[in-house]
C-alpha cells in the first residue's frame, strides 16, 4: 500500500487531485538535463518508486534530454495509473550544445505539445506550463496558442513558469491558469505576495530550487536549524515550503531512490514555531 505523503493533496483546476509532495523528473537525464542517463534502468526504477510512495504529481518537460525524460516516464509507467497526473512545460528547447534557446513561436509550441504527447504516450496532457523568458514579455501570443490546443482537447489545463503577477493576470484574460512555477525558497521570498494572491484565486504555486541562491550566512542558519532538529537542510526547506501556504506544491528531483525516500520523509518534518520564525527571518 502507498505511504501517506506529507502535505496532503491539492486540486488543480477543479478536477485533478495531486499530492502536494510531487516529483521533478529533470534529473533523470544526463548531466545538465542533457543526453541520456548513465543508467537508464536505475532511472526507470526511481520513477516506479515515485508511484509506489503514493506521489501523484510528476513534473517533466520534453526538452529534458531532449526527449529523454518523457521516454523514461513512458517506459516506467505506461499505461499510467488513473490517479497520476503529469505536468509538462513548453516555451524553450535544447540546442546541440545543450543550451536552452527560447522556443515560443506558434509552430514551435504546437510541435512541443505534440512531442510531449508522443513521447509520453498520451492523447491529452493534464497540464502544460508555458515557460517565459522574462517579466517584460507579453504572454498573449504564446498563451493563446496553448489555449487553442486546449480547446482542441490536447491539453486539459494551462499554467505558467518564470512569470510575474502581471503576466499571470494577462494570461487569465485568455484562459484559466491552474498553476504557476517560479523560483522560491526560504531565502528568496520575492514571490510572497504572488503566492498569497494565487492562493486567493485557487491557483497552485510550484517553487523550484528549494535550496537555490542561498548566501553563506543564510545557509548557516538553515544548517543550524536542521542540526537542532536532527534533520537535513533539504528536509527543513521542503517542510517550510509545505507550511508556507496550502497552495504550494513541491517538485524536488533526484535520480536516487534513497534520496527520493529521504525527500518524502523529510518533507513531513514537524517544524516548531521558533524554528519557523528563525527561518522566516533569513530572507531579510
Amino acid at each position: 500500500m502507498p505511504h501517506t505523503v506529507p502535505g496532503g493533496t491539492y486540486v488543480l483546476g477543479g478536477d485533478l487531485t495531486v499530492t502536494r509532495m510531487g516529483y521533478g523528473a529533470m534529473q533523470l537525464t544526463g548531466p545538465g538535463a542533457f543526453g541520456p542517463p548513465a543508467d537508464r534502468a536505475a532511472a526507470v526504477a526511481v520513477v516506479r518508486e515515485v508511484v509506489e510512495l503514493g506521489i501523484t504529481h510528476i513534473d517533466t518537460s520534453d526538452y529534458y534530454g531532449p526527449h529523454v525524460t518523457n521516454g523514461i516516464l513512458r517506459e516506467a509507467l505506461h499505461p499510467y495509473p488513473g490517479d497520476l497526473h503529469v505536468v509538462t512545460k513548453v516555451g524553450f528547447a535544447r540546442d546541440a550544445a545543450g543550451g536552452w534557446p527560447q522556443a515560443a513561436e506558434p509552430a514551435q509550441l504546437r510541435q512541443a505539445v505534440q512531442d510531449n504527447l508522443t513521447n509520453l504516450g498520451l492523447d491529452a496532457l493534464d497540464v502544460v506550463n508555458l515557460r517565459m523568458g522574462g517579466p517584460a514579455e507579453s504572454v498573449a501570443k504564446p498563451f493563446t496558442v496553448l489555449a487553442e490546443l486546449q480547446q482542441q482537447g490536447l491539453i486539459r489545463h494551462l499554467g505558467l513558469s518564470t512569470v510575474s503577477a502581471e503576466q499571470v493576470a494577462e494570461a487569465r484574460t485568455i484562459a484559466p491558469v491552474v498553476c504557476v512555477q517560479n523560483m522560491y525558497n526560504i531565502a528568496n521570498r520575492g514571490d510572497d505576495a504572488l503566492i498569497d494572491g494565487l492562493a486567493e484565486q485557487g491557483i497552485a504555486y510550484v517553487p523550484y530550487f528549494p535550496l537555490g541562491g542561498f548566501s553563506p550566512v543564510q545557509s548557516g542558519v538553515l544548517d543550524d536549524v536542521a542540526a537542532r532538529l536532527g534533520s537535513t537542510p533539504k528536509a527543513v526547506a521542503l517542510a517550510w515550503l509545505l507550511r508556507r501556504s496550502p497552495n504550494i506544491l513541491l517538485i524536488p528531483g533526484t535520480s536516487s531512490i534513497g534520496h527520493l525516500r529521504e525527500n518524502v520523509a523529510g518533507a513531513g518534518l514537524d517544524l516548531p514555531d521558533d524554528a519557523v520564525a528563525e527561518l522566516d527571518a533569513i530572507a531579510g
